[in-house]
């Protein structure tokens, strides 16, 4: 029996270069500029999803591998979507917006304060991608580099410093009364004074406490023991990447739950919404000659994966031998080991030719048999149907946010999952968190 799912649209590049590389920059609309993405916002309110999330990253990386990020624009350059935020919120009225913010990057005080101020300028819209980046500190002053969990334990201490500020003004503070010629108590302002391991700061805040939709909705990534920890404790919104077969959906779920009763949370306090990538076409028969090309990708088709590869783990694989295996060492320690075992996949590193990794990333699959997601939007939304009787939150999908992208997606698909009740048809009052909690 079909049931509602809530859906966002994951804007996997972040505020970057939309529509280089791809026939649609020739629709010109320059990306430094808010139409592009007013425009999309637009479209995804009028589908009916509940948010959208703007990958960051504010690093271009280390400086021997600048050039490998930006020749193509897959690592860069990124402008802030903090900062893009408020024109998204100024051409939508439901939509929730989620920047991704580095906590190494704003002092909590600072933080707090802007977030607040976002928080009731979009109405309770406001959400915060919370990541943990440890490769960009050297850009933010003595910040320490610092390892995989304990940029985790910085993050958990921010947050929790956001909101010692955020709840320093206690119940009636707030008076604004004329009459009374009163519009705050003083003596309702707790003084906060923090010393910890990564932040020392002081208040009161002095912006105005929230309303009734509560203190900005706080998403994260991550499928690590500390990530998930990270997210049974914080997160409204875990942003899923996992193997979309039904026992690793229920498996990653569960770890999830379990992360959330562990740090005294309720499962249902926390939606996970999976990320995909799906490719929409007209036609069985159009999927079908798509992943039949796609078995054997062409040299061009080789190089284009080995630059993206190349820009993702610093390190240039377009000067290395396709035909041979793949020596491992030429990563540094730096390199991310979730990209590098998403390259090698099931292969045998010690034997496989780089030329057949690279090719793997390019071959699909078909939705009707599960072995990948080009398909019709009909059975798009049987996946989807599929994915709520194992008891999901929702999905993001993932795309570029430039128009092409954003209708080829959905013009069809919309129609189809309201008609079977996947898709809400209307918001409710309240903002984000209020549409997230709605079912």
């Amino acid at each position: 029996m079909s049931r509602l799912q809530h859906f966002g649209w994951f804007l996997a590049r972040g505020f970057g270069p939309h529509g280089w590389g791809a026939p649609a920059l020739e629709w010109d609309y320059r990306w430094t500029a808010p139409d592009l993405y007013q425009e999309s916002a637009r479209t995804l309110e009028q589908a009916g999803f509940d948010l959208l999330l703007i990958e960051d990253a504010p690093s271009l990386g280390s400086p021997e591998t600048i050039d490998l990020r930006v020749r193509q624009a897959f690592g860069g350059p990124k402008h802030d979507p903090l900062l893009l935020a408020p024109y998204l919120f100024q051409a939508t009225r439901h939509l929730g917006i989620v920047p991704t913010v580095n906590p190494a990057a704003y002092l909590p005080y600072t933080a707090a304060r802007q977030f607040a101020t976002l928080q009731h300028l979009s109405e309770d819209r406001l959400g915060l991608n919370v990541v943990t980046d440890t490769g960009s500190a050297r850009h933010f002053g003595d910040a320490p580099q610092l390892g995989h969990d304990q940029a985790y334990d910085r993050a958990e201490e921010w947050l929790a410093g956001l909101r010692e500020l955020w709840s320093s003004w206690d119940e009636g503070a707030l008076i604004a009364d004329p009459a009374r010629g009163r519009y705050a108590d003083g003596s309702r302002l707790r003084a906060v004074r923090h010393r910890g391991d990564h932040f020392a700061f002081d208040g009161p805040l002095n912006a105005l406490p929230f309303g009734d939709g509560g203190e900005p909705v706080i998403a994260s990534p991550g499928g690590s023991g500390r990530g998930l920890a990270f997210a049974g404790a914080n997160s409204d919104i875990q942003l899923a990447l996992s193997p979309m077969d039904e026992r690793s959906v229920r498996d990653y779920r569960a770890r999830i739950h379990d992360a959330a009763r562990a740090r005294g949370r309720r499962p249902e306090d926390i939606r996970i919404l999976f990320a995909l990538q799906p490719v929409i076409v007209a036609s069985a028969e159009e999927a079908d000659r798509i992943v039949a090309r796609s078995a054997d990708p062409d040299d061009a088709t080789v190089r284009q994966i080995a630059e993206k590869q190349s820009s993702d783990l610093e390190t240039d694989l377009t000067a290395l031998d396709p035909d041979r295996p793949l020596d491992l060492s030429v990563f540094g320690p730096h390199v991310s080991q979730g990209s590098i075992r998403r390259l090698v996949g099931h292969h045998d590193v010690a034997t496989t030719p780089l030329r057949v990794l690279l090719g793997g990333l390019a071959r699909a699959g078909r939705l009707s048999d599960r072995s990948g997601f080009v398909g019709t939007a009909d059975e798009f939304a049987d996946y989807i149907e599929e994915l709520g009787e194992w008891g999901n939150d929702g999905i993001l999908l993932w795309g570029d946010l430039h128009p092409v992208t954003v209708h080829r997606t959905l013009d069809e698909l919309v129609p189809i999952l309201r008609r079977r009740g996947i898709l809400r048809s209307e918001h409710v009052p309240g903002g984000l968190r209020a549409n997230l909690r709605a079912f």
